[in-house]
Order: structure tokens, then C-alpha cells, then sequence
């Protein structure tokens, strides 16, 4: 596939078949996203991957309860916007992927987000590559209870960046529309 046609296939999937990515190629795609830039070449991303479909509801299930007491304690919050979904039980924030991948790293690094962020790049033109669906699904990096943290085997010094989902595409929505790049100067 050329460049230009991967970059335009990329999509953002929140319906998926239900069929399981095999391992083999999940560990390819995050191999793909280690070619990311990163600064000074860190390389700080780590993974954790979850294909258990009743423990990606469980982590949606805990990542809703905080967003819900975050929107108590602050109702100018924009995530009173999502308050409803939020609070419906069927609502699952990962809509029912096959895989989660959870892209996480020390919380000292200062470029954390940004060489996360590069890394995710990588990640989702890997997974369309390979006829993959993913979606970077932020409504769900919110996991505090520590033994939840625990049993995804999250270190302690290190925090949820990216819940990347991922699966093979039930529908593949059209490309929204596109502006121009907005150039405020050359010179």
C-alpha cells in the first residue's frame, strides 16, 4: 500500500468483528511503534495488552466511576458532555474491542506524552497496515484502584498515557473533511 493511501485508510474504528487479533500480530504492530522517534531516543513506551473481553469492561467500568467523580467535583468540566454515556452501564468506553492495548510509561519522563503520542503514530498506521482498526479511546485512562492496577501488572512509577483499541474493522466510516493547513507566516 502507498503512504499516501495508508495515511487516508487510517480511520478511527469504534465497531469491530468479533474476532480476535492473533498475538503474533499485535506484538508486530507494537514492534512497528518501537520505530517511533523518541526524545534523546528514550524509548520510555512500555505495553500491556488486553484480550480478555470481561477485564477491558471491567478497566471501561472503573475508568467511567472516576470520570463520574471527577464530573461531580467539577461541573465545568467538558467531560459533563459525556456524563450520560458515562453513567449508562451498557456503555462500555472501549466499545466491546477485541484487544486493548494500553500504552503506558514512567511518570517522571518528561517528554512522556509527546514521545507516547509519536509512538501511537506508529501504532495506528501499523494496525490499518494490516487491516486494523484502532482508536485512541481516552475516556479510559482513568484506572486508579490500585488492584486493578495491580493485575494489569502496571508498575508503580509508571501511568496510562494511551488506551489504544484495537481489532479488525466491522465499518470503516468515511474520512471526515479536511481543511487546508492553516500557515500563519513563512518566512
Amino acid at each position: 500500500m502507498e503512504f499516501q493511501e495508508l495515511l487516508k485508510k487510517r480511520r478511527a474504528i469504534r465497531d469491530f468483528m468479533d474476532k480476535q487479533v492473533p498475538l503474533e500480530v499485535v506484538k508486530a504492530v507494537l514492534q512497528d511503534s518501537s520505530l517511533a522517534p523518541t526524545a534523546s531516543n528514550g524509548q520510555p513506551c512500555k505495553f500491556i495488552i488486553v484480550q480478555d473481553k470481561k477485564m477491558i469492561k471491567k478497566l471501561s467500568d472503573e475508568s467511567k466511576k472516576n470520570l463520574l467523580a471527577d464530573c461531580e467535583l467539577n461541573p465545568e468540566s467538558p467531560l459533563n458532555n459525556y456524563k450520560a454515556a458515562l453513567a449508562d452501564e451498557s456503555f462500555n468506553a472501549f466499545y466491546n474491542a477485541p484487544c486493548l492495548v494500553l500504552v503506558v510509561g514512567p511518570k517522571h519522563i518528561w517528554s512522556l506524552d509527546i514521545d507516547c503520542s509519536l509512538t501511537v503514530s506508529y501504532l495506528m498506521l501499523s494496525a490499518a497496515d494490516r487491516g486494523l482498526g484502532t482508536c485512541w479511546i481516552a475516556l479510559g485512562a482513568n484506572i486508579r484502584d490500585r488492584k486493578m492496577l495491580e493485575e494489569i501488572s502496571l508498575p508503580e512509577d509508571c501511568r496510562i498515557v494511551a488506551p489504544i483499541i484495537l481489532g479488525y474493522p466491522a465499518n470503516i466510516p468515511e474520512a471526515s473533511e479536511r481543511h487546508a493547513p492553516e500557515i500563519l507566516k513563512i518566512l
